[in-house]
């Protein structure tokens, strides 16, 4: 019995140490975490981040900013940090980069350290502005670009979360949040033209832009466009399709990434800014509908369960990048 019990104990230790050993193995951890993302999260922040009080999310506007004070308000409750390279949450873009269009802004950052090349960087990117108000009528911009706002909160703090828990991803991930998009992409062409990190060491850049929706095109929810994951990397392609075949499963669409597609929505959103500086990137949206830049895209027409799916394939790929032993490699010309 005594060495019976002796060999249980060693054969339990060393799947103790396996296990510990082995906390990156994404079959093991990925799925832990990936079912920390929250749709009930994602809608009570939305429903702040569109509500009349943001006053539509103008470039340099008073409602801009207290989108900007409520997103910080939120990291700092779940106890996430600013990049340790930054003075603080905001990199302010000045009017005179706007061409004194509009009053200074911020982008913001957030930032989940890695735990063995931290100077390696994901950057996970969406645009936090919207197009204001005319007279009194809020433009709430709950789909463009509330969705993606509060879809990078979540992962932001889903990562926390997995450092807080022994899990901090090899390289590091940035959450950005920039503004100025809809005037221009200005945010994201600051960011680029001053990067915190080199952008030699960006290995990729994941864009969210509207994922909140159900266009005319589709008869379910169960579906993202896929936009230029193929353009400079091969790698970045198949790694999505492969992290949403094991994970997701959602039928990933790729209509808008047709060179020839009339809308070249590849050029039309923040991503654009890391691809040409030759960066991988790739870019999930859902596709455009009647309610686009209207005061009629509001909190109460988002479908949250085709947009929990989405952030859910969004957060398994960008933990993918983030943990591989070799960073992607650009072996495409971005064309």
């Amino acid at each position: 019995m005594k060495r019976i019990f002796l060999s249980l104990i060693t054969i339990f230790a060393f799947g103790c140490s396996v296990q510990k050993n082995d906390i990156q193995t994404e079959d093991k951890v990925l799925p832990v975490f990936l079912n920390e993302i929250s749709e009930q999260r994602l809608n009570e922040t939305l429903k702040v981040i569109a509500s009349d009080e943001m006053e539509g999310r103008d470039t340099g506007s008073e409602g801009i900013k207290k989108a900007a004070d409520y997103i910080v308000k939120q990291y700092t409750k779940e106890g996430i940090m600013y990049p340790p390279k930054a003075s603080g949450w905001f990199q302010t873009v000045p009017k005179s980069f706007f061409r004194n269009k509009f009053n200074d802004s911020d982008n913001i950052w957030a930032f989940v350290q890695g735990s063995e090349k931290p100077e390696e960087v994901i950057v996970v990117s969406a645009h936090y502005d919207h197009i204001g108000m005319e007279g009194e009528e809020v433009y709430n911009g709950a789909d463009d670009n509330g969705s993606g706002t509060v879809a990078v909160m979540e992962l932001a703090r889903v990562f926390n979360l997995a450092k807080k828990k022994g899990h901090a991803p090899k390289r590091s991930v940035m959450f950005l949040l920039v503004t100025g998009e809809e005037r221009g992409l200005y945010g994201s062409d600051y960011y680029s033209k001053n990067p915190l990190y080199p952008l030699k060491n960006t290995v990729a850049n994941i864009n969210i832009d509207m994922i909140g929706r159900v266009d005319n095109l589709h008869k379910d929810n169960n579906y993202v466009y896929v936009i230029g994951a193929d353009r400079l990397s091969s790698e970045l392609h198949t790694i999505n399709e492969e992290m949403n075949r094991k994970y997701v499963n959602l039928k990933l669409d790729y209509k808008y990434d047709d060179r020839n597609d009339p809308w070249q929505i590849y050029y039309r959103s923040d991503h654009y800014n890391f691809a040409k500086h030759g960066i991988p990137s790739v870019f999930f949206f859902n596709g455009l509908h009647s309610d686009y830049h209207q005061p009629t895209d509001t909190h109460d027409k988002i479908d949250f369960e085709a947009m929990t799916k989405r952030t859910k394939l969004i957060f398994a790929l960008a933990w993918e990048l983030a943990n591989r032993s070799e960073r992607i490699k650009v072996d495409r010309d971005g064309k």
